[in-house]
Order: structure tokens, then sequence, then C-alpha cells
């Protein structure tokens, strides 16, 4: 069995003055989250969906569901306080669920235009190597700085990559490397492929793609609205 988790529990609070996190703002009539589940529903490869968010937004999203028809959203789970909670409400909550070599999709919300090949790679290769991420190369060289101020090392920008979701693992995998980071009271991770790392355990990478950017401030949404004009007119 093959699941997606969609975490939209987060408040946007790049975003500056909105009315709502960003994951449920209006694109031309559809909220953004449904961009989202719509790739992962109609993917043949993903057998159910789980939505974890904040208790307010339950309705609404059971709401759409109906109205987009998401067949394969089967939860809907109650967000934590980060994202690494988030993740561990969703993961526990599928124990009842998953059997040990199930493969698990973790994927943002705010990551709408993930494309069908993303998707079904992340699911051929976590099979394969039981954890995996998805990135694209860093095109523009990166500077490491301590101090906000000056330039402390420049890394070889051939080894460096942009990390991008989903992120998908074993189940068993997964759920080892967050119950440990739990009980190490290492609490505020912002990836979850870093939870695996801890382990030891090796994580492959499965090749992202520039569109599968997250929407985190008004620009991105300009250039999502700018991207789904465009595939109508094609």
């Amino acid at each position: 069995m093959n699941i997606a988790v969609i975490l939209a529990g987060g408040i946007g609070s790049r975003m500056g003055d909105i009315d709502k996190p960003k994951q449920y703002l209006d694109v031309y009539g559809k909220p953004l989250i449904v961009y989202t589940l719509e790739a992962f529903n109609k993917n043949c490869n993903v057998d159910y969906i789980a939505v974890v968010c904040k208790e307010q937004w339950k309705e609404d999203i059971h709401n759409w569901i109906r109205e987009y028809k998401l067949n394969k959203v089967r939860w809907i789970f109650e967000g934590g306080e980060t994202r690494q909670e988030s993740s561990y409400h969703a993961l526990k909550s599928l124990k009842e669920y998953c059997s040990d070599d199930d493969i698990v999709l973790i994927h943002d919300a705010a990551r709408p235009l993930v494309s069908q090949r993303i998707i079904s790679e992340n699911i051929e290769l976590a099979k394969k190597y039981y954890a995996v991420n998805t990135v694209i190369p860093a095109n523009d060289t990166i500077i490491r700085s301590l101090d906000n101020f000056t330039t402390y090392n420049v890394p070889v920008r051939s080894e460096m990559f942009l990390v991008q979701t989903p992120q998908s693992f074993r189940y068993s995998v997964i759920l080892d490397a967050i119950n440990k980071a739990a009980a190490d009271n290492f609490t505020n991770s912002t990836d979850d492929c870093q939870l695996v790392f801890r382990l030891g355990k090796p994580v492959h990478l499965v090749q992202g793609d520039k569109l599968n950017f997250k929407i985190t401030t008004i620009e991105d949404i300009a250039l999502l609205k700018a991207y789904i004009k465009m595939e109508e007119h094609k």
C-alpha cells in the first residue's frame, strides 16, 4: 500500500498579511491545497491520502473532498505545532492501517505543482531503497555565513542540492526514525529525511523539478497563477 501524507498544518507566516494559511488561499476559484490533493489523487500508484491539518480546517477539507471528488482521501489527522510533530501524529495514527513494508510519501500541501513522474519515482525508489528525498541541483553558488554579515566558506556547488517533497519511506523506517527523535528530544526538524539520516541509514535521491516549488510568498502565488493560465492556453 502506498499512502500520501499531505502536511497542511502550517500558518504561512512568511506570506505577510493574509487572512488564512497559504495552503487554503483561493487560486482561480479553488483552494491551493486542492491542486496538491488532485495531483496525488490521480496518480495510479497512490492508494490512499491522509491530510494533516489544524482542527478548524477539518470541516472545510471534508467539504472539498466531496466537491472535487477526491476519493483517495481516507483520513484527516490533527496537526501539531511543528512540521515534525505533524508528521509524528500522522505516522502514529496510521499504525493500525499500515504494515512495515508500506510506502509513505510525506508532502507539503503548499507544493501544488508536483508532477506525476516525481510521485511515481518516489514510490518506485522508496520500495527499493527504503528512504528517498526529492531534490534539485543548486544552480547558484551557495555561501555559508555564521554571523549573517561575512562569508564563512563556499561549499562545492556540484555537491549542493535543494530539498523538495515528497520525501518517501518504508513505513517501518520512518516510524523508527521519528520515534527515536522523540525519545532523544530532537523535536523541531524541518525535514523528515534528516530523522532517517540520524539513524545512520542512507537516503537516496529522486530528481525533482523547478515547478515543484513551495508557495512561500505572494510572489510565488503569482508564479503559480501564471503557470496555471499558461497550461489552460496550451
